[in-house]
């Protein structure tokens, strides 16, 4: 057995990627009670603790309905740029390099928030990331799939002025009786205009919205994808495509789906030969961040050091960072494992 100790020393040095994070899912407590202040915003929560307290909870809706609430105190561009900085200083502490992530423009339209407020507050913040460290990032527009199509269809047609700020477009909210199906047409308008293209399915959704991100929207990567694993046709066609799970452990111990941390299965994902990654989703929530997810992976599944380089290999390789700047990582990870 591996040496519990060296592996999470290792794990917290390597270089890291995170390409499955939502910027809204990264408030703190006492940023959002702050941030309330100094919008007076009215929380249901009337100190810090309350607040804290709430962030237990058993099941995506009830993570949903406190994460959209926290979404209230957004009003300005400062608010998302501290928002996003913040998640930012945090990784960077935790030696990751670039990260890839997700923001959802419907539910702060839907408050009154423009879009141009959203978008400049968040690349804002990861331009400076880039200057203090030179970490590189990529910024994903999701749509909320319990909204309509029409609703996507109305967003992205906001969106286009920022085009140029925005690399790929995601699909996240409340999986169940929202199949990625219903948001077909809108995806193939996004691809036609060149934007990459991935989905949360299989989280707590049946492998057949796997099949469906794969084959009707057309997906680039899988936002989760777990219960892929329960049809061997499946896992025989995104190895095939070479398609890769952006995977998170503790967000799935959290909102049960997963029982216990000893029986997740990304080990299995490795051995079958899937490209699975390590993230964090919404790590104010889900009780911790990228290192924390990796060292509970450590201590609870006897990870070896051959999986702990895979994962981590597979996050920079499977990224959508520049050629040139994957090799630059990929070398230094190298460097570190084989020392």
């Amino acid at each position: 057995m591996n040496n519990t100790k060296t592996l999470t020393s290792l794990a917290k040095a390597m270089p890291k990627t995170e390409l499955h994070l939502h910027i809204e899912g990264t408030f703190e407590p006492d940023q959002m009670f702050a941030l309330a202040q100094r919008n007076n915003v009215q929380l249901k929560y009337k100190t810090v603790d309350e607040l804290k307290a709430a962030y237990q909870f058993t099941n995506l809706q009830d993570f949903l309905d406190l994460y959209y609430q926290g979404m209230s105190v957004l009003l300005k561009e400062a608010d998302f740029y501290d928002l996003t900085m913040a998640y930012l200083e945090k990784v960077h502490s935790e030696n990751v390099i670039h990260v890839e992530i997700f923001f959802d423009p419907q539910g702060h339209l839907s408050r009154g928030v423009d879009f141009e407020t959203q978008i400049h507050g968040i690349h804002k913040a990861l331009r400076d990331a880039e200057s203090k460290w030179g970490m590189t990032s990529r910024l994903i527009m999701s749509f909320l799939r319990h909204l309509s199509e029409e609703s996507a269809f109305e967003t992205l047609e906001i969106a286009k002025p920022f085009l140029h700020l925005i690399d790929g477009i995601g699909l996240d909210s409340s999986e169940v009786g929202h199949p990625p199906e219903k948001f077909t047409n809108v995806f193939k308008a996004c691809r036609d205009l060149g934007l990459k293209v991935t989905a949360h399915a299989g989280e707590e959704g049946p492998p057949e919205y796997v099949w469906q991100a794969l084959d009707t929207i057309k997906v680039d990567r899988i936002d989760h994808g777990n219960r892929a694993l329960e049809d061997e046709n499946l896992i025989t066609e995104i190895k095939k495509r070479e398609l890769t799970l952006t995977v998170c452990p503790l967000s799935n111990l959290k909102l049960c789906v997963v029982d216990d941390m000893q029986d997740h299965p990304i080990r299995k994902m490795l051995t079958l030969g899937l490209k699975a990654t390590v993230n964090s989703d919404d790590p104010a929530y889900f009780g911790g961040y990228m290192n924390d997810n990796y060292v509970a992976l450590i201590e609870k599944t006897q990870i070896t050091k051959e999986e702990l380089f895979q994962l981590a290999k597979n996050g920079i390789e499977c990224s959508w960072m520049d050629d040139s700047a994957k090799q630059a990582h990929l070398k230094s990870l190298d460097s570190l494992f084989l020392a």
